[in-house]
Order: structure tokens, then C-alpha cells, then sequence
């Protein structure tokens, strides 16, 4: 993959790292650049192309990095400023790019422009946030409610407002509607940009735009007693409004003027919403991240109608995309069970479209129950006991046997679980049959055979726990089979015309076999088979 290419990210394979959980290097327990430095052969060993780093800015950590004090400062807790510098020349001088988090609905209520703007009514910096007079009983000015728990609306005593805050009362929104504020912006991802990073994963780019007259959002007839307290309310008001896409637009202006730059949107919304973040021409994100798969029924016919809705509401010419894991969702391995995971990786790297690895999914991480003592997630503490906590997904990378993974000669600041001592990466790389052995054939595997990157994506009939597809360009095709039950199943070749060998199965014991008339399959297997002529 050139590095100048325009569209690397189309060809590409992103790897998402949460940096206080890869590798410590200074014996604090919290991960850092440096040790992102320490294991970028390990990452370039799997064969992605592309880093996303979850933020590494300056923060009081409130929300672990999602509450920023300064967007152009690496936090000390990751190191500094020259520690991001040689891991970005080293990523690229191995070839790897390398993308920002960037994190521009809210700062911290420590950020500099917030502490002029809560200063007084008449600070310039006033309007850079959402400041608005109590409703008619003294309360909040609306009914709308902060994702982490309670109102949205905090009240400041000093100058006699409220401002508002979508997660964390610690994370004010910013006001998008103010030019100033979209310049000032503008400027943090041109100082990055002019570093040479590579593009940025924008955070919950759908909430920058709230409705200019703040009416209440109407009630969600459809919650159900014990999920999160936010979901009473549908956000008709407070996020996905018209004007977002404008902003994009100009988001997307600015990466444009430097060579070979993605803009990845995060976007949980209903599929028909999600395609309007590609924008006008598909001048906006090239990737609105697609999160179908996180939440899905793990069955065939589920996930076969998901692709087929998802590839019929594309635009024209937009690219697709696909995530299975990220540090917001509990793991993979345990939604799906550690069978079907091996199944999903074999799905992620073959469907059309670019693929999103979370770090250790790889290796088959589990989500790790953590006691009421280590729980350190604002949502979990805001909102405890229904399971909205996400330090599970986000537990220290298992590198080996040894104290503590292998992650820190300190304990880490969230647990390990035990099955650490087996399940880590130089157990599995030795293991030829191993989860992570899979991660590395299918990735090589897609890079060898040009439709799985670039082919159509076209279903073949099937029933019951089969999912059956072919990836085509051109002349050269490739058949997946992948089996989301069980039990064992038959399939007839003749039947769906693929080709007479499997290259690949998720069992890592079947390259080369050839097939006579009939596939069969054993319980929570997939093949590739090919090539069809």
C-alpha cells in the first residue's frame, strides 16, 4: 500500500489501540506512547495498516481522556510531545498510518476557553459553550439528559446559568453554532494535520449540532425499566441535527488540503440517518462508522439481512465499512462465545469494506467482570448496577505469563482476569491453531486475493445457521461459508458454484483440501474457498 495513496483507507485494515491499557513502559500501570513504541513490531506483525490511538491529549482524566485541557498537549501520563513524535515517524517508517481521536463536542471544564467561559456572562468566550437562563420552574432549561446519568444541564452558581453537557457535568459542550468555535477547532486538526497524523476518528461527531430553540425531546415510548436512564428521551432535539452536515463538510475541507487524509465519523444511528454523514457528494466523512455488527442477533439470517440493508442504503460510490469491537462495547469473545468468535473474524475480514480490530480481540480477550471496588467508568459509577460499564472491554493487553501480562511490572489500573496466564500472545503465537494465527492468515489472506478488498459483495442463498457469500472482481472470485451454529451441516457445492478448494478455515487444518460435490462443515466453522472460474 503506497503511503501517498488517496484512498489507502479503502485498501487498509485499522487496529484501534486504547493506550492506557497496551503497555506501560514507566511502571505507573497505565499504558503510554512509549509503550505503543515498545509493541508497534507486534502490530505490524498482524498486518493492519493503520493505528487509531483513543486520546492521548492533556486531560484531568475524567473521563479517561474524553475530557480535554489542552487538544495540541500530550498528556504526561502518556509522556510527552517527543514520545508521540517517534512513535508517529516509527509507525510510518513501517509502514503503518497512524489516526487521532479527536474529541471536538466537549472539552474539560478545565480547558482554558471553559474557564473563561464560566468566568462571566460577559467573558468573549461566553458563547464558545451552551449557557442558557433556567426554565420557568427554576429547574433546567429542558428535559434533556446527560448520556452518563441525570439532567444535561449543570447550574453555575457564580453566574446564575446553566450549561450543558451531553456526558460528564466535567465535559461542557461546546457551541458549534459559534464560527469562532469551528475555526478554533479547525486549528487543532491543521496542528495535527502538520504533523503528518493521518486522519482522526471523530468522537460522537452527531452530537455537535443541537436545535437552535432547545425544545424538549419527546419521550421514548419504547424504554424498558433497567436500561440507561438517557434512553426516556428520544434525542430528536439534542443531537443529528440538519446543520451537523455542514460542519462535516468543513471538517472535511480541512483534512482535504493535505494528501492522503481519512475523516471516520462515530455515529450510533439508525441505518437510513448513518449514510447522510457520507454528506453531499460524499463530502463528508469517507467512513461514518458502521456499528451494526456490535449489536446484533449473532445469527445468519440477522447479520445476512444487516449486510443486505447496509449495502443497498450505501450512496453511490461511498465505501463501506465494519467494527466488531471497540472500548465502548463489551467484547466480542463474550457476546458471541469464543466458537463464533473465530466465525466473526472470518466475517469482519471478508466482508466488503474496511475492517476495525480492537486491540485483543485478536487474542480472544473475554470482557472482564470487574469488582465494585476496581470500577473506575464514570457510567458505571453514575449509573451503577445494570451493566453500562465499560472497563471490561478496556482491561490490559495480555502479552504473557508473567506478573501482570506482561503489561506493567506494576498492577495495572484495571484487573487482568486469571485465564491471562493462558491466553496471551506468545502462548498463541506458538499455537499454530491459535485465535490470533487466525487474525494473521485471514489478514494475509485478504491482502493476496484482490475481491475480498475490492470485490462486489454478492449473497448466496442459504438456511438456517449458514451464511453464505462471494467477493467478486472481474473473473476472480472467492466463496465464504461461515457456519453461525452448532451442529454440522452439509452444503452442495453444485448448488452455489464456488470453487474446488478451501484456502482457509477457521480451524486452520483443512488449506488445500479439495471439494467433491460436497462442503461439510463442522459446528461454528467458516471456510474460504476459491478461487471460481
Amino acid at each position: 500500500m503506497a503511503q501517498d495513496d488517496e484512498y489507502w483507507w479503502r485498501d487498509g485494515i485499522f487496529y484501534q489501540i486504547y493506550p492506557r491499557s497496551f503497555q506501560d513502559t514507566d511502571g505507573d500501570g497505565v499504558g503510554d506512547l512509549a509503550g505503543i513504541l515498545k509493541r508497534l513490531a507486534y502490530v505490524k506483525s498482524l498486518g493492519v495498516d493503520a493505528i487509531w490511538l483513543s486520546p492521548v491529549f492533556r486531560s484531568p482524566m475524567a473521563d479517561f481522556g474524553y475530557d480535554i485541557s489542552e487538544y495540541t498537549g500530550i498528556d504526561p501520563l502518556f509522556g510527552t510531545m517527543e514520545d508521540f513524535d517517534a512513535l508517529l515517524e516509527a509507525a510510518h517508517e513501517s509502514g503503518l498510518k497512524l489516526i487521532l481521536d479527536l474529541v471536538p463536542n466537549h472539552t474539560s471544564d478545565q480547558h482554558p476557553w471553559f474557564i473563561a467561559s464560566r468566568s462571566s456572562r460577559d467573558n468573549p468566550k461566553r458563547d464558545w459553550f451552551i449557557w442558557r437562563d433556567g426554565g420557568p420552574d427554576g429547574g433546567p432549561p429542558n428535559n434533556w439528559l446527560s448520556e452518563f446519568g441525570g439532567s444535561a444541564w449543570q447550574y453555575d452558581e457564580a453566574t446564575g446559568q446553566y450549561y450543558y453537557h451531553a456526558f460528564l457535568a466535567r465535559q461542557p459542550d461546546l457551541n458549534w453554532r459559534n464560527p469562532d468555535v469551528r475555526e478554533a477547532m479547525y486549528d487543532v486538526m491543521r496542528f495535527w494535520l502538520e504533523k503528518d497524523v493521518d486522519g482522526f476518528r471523530v468522537d460522537v461527531i452527531w452530537h455537535l449540532i443541537k436545535d437552535a430553540e432547545f425544545r424538549d425531546n419527546p419521550l421514548n415510548p419504547h424504554y424498558v425499566e433497567g436500561r440507561p436512564p438517557h434512553e426516556k428521551i428520544l434525542t430528536q432535539y439534542s443531537t443529528d441535527q440538519p446543520e451537523v452536515h455542514d460542519v462535516i463538510a468543513e471538517m472535511r475541507r480541512v483534512t482535504d488540503v493535505y494528501r492522503a487524509r481519512v475523516l471516520i465519523g462515530e455515529i450510533y444511528l439508525p441505518l437510513h440517518r448513518l449514510m447522510a454523514y457520507y454528506g453531499n457528494d460524499l463530502a463528508g466523512a469517507q467512513m461514518p462508522f458502521n456499528f451494526a455488527l456490535l449489536s446484533t442477533f449473532w445469527s445468519a439470517r440477522s447479520i445476512e439481512k444487516i449486510i443486505e440493508d447496509y449495502e443497498k442504503a450505501l450512496p453511490k460510490g461511498a465505501w463501506p465499512n465494519w467494527v466488531l469491537g471497540n472500548h465502548d462495547r463489551p467484547r466480542v469473545a463474550s457476546r458471541v462465545g469464543p466458537e463464533q468468535a473465530r466465525v466473526a473474524a472470518m466475517l469482519l475480514l471478508t466482508l466488503r469494506g474496511t475492517p476495525t480490530l480492537y486491540y485483543g480481540d485478536e487474542i480472544g480477550m473475554n470482557q472482564v467482570a470487574i469488582a465494585p471496588e476496581d470500577v473506575r467508568d464514570p457510567f458505571e459509577k453514575n449509573v451503577p448496577g445494570i451493566g453500562v460499564g465499560r472497563d471490561g472491554c478496556r482491561t490490559p493487553m495480555q502479552w504473557d505469563s508473567s506478573n501482570f501480562g506482561g503489561f506493567s511490572q506494576v498492577a495495572p489500573w484495571l484487573p487482568l482476569p486469571e485465564i491471562y496466564v493462558h491466553a496471551n500472545v506468545v502462548n498463541l503465537e506458538a499455537d499454530k491453531f491459535s485465535i490470533l494465527n487466525l487474525y494473521k492468515r485471514l489478514i494475509a489472506l485478504r491482502k493476496a486475493h484482490r475481491p475480498l478488498v475490492a470485490g462486489d459483495y454478492h449473497p448466496i442463498a442459504a438456511q438456517g445457521d449458514l451464511l453464505i457469500y462471494r467477493r467478486q472482481a472481474g473473473d476472480d472470485a472467492l466463496v465464504v461459508v461461515l457456519n453461525l451454529g452448532p451442529d454440522p451441516v452439509a452444503v452442495t457445492t453444485s448448488a452455489i458454484r464456488f470453487g474446488s478448494e478451501i484456502l482457509l478455515s477457521t480451524f486452520l487444518d483443512r488449506e488445500g483440501e479439495e471439494l467433491e460435490g460436497v462442503l461439510d462443515l463442522r459446528g461454528n466453522e467458516g471456510v474460504v474457498i476459491g478461487p471460481t472460474r
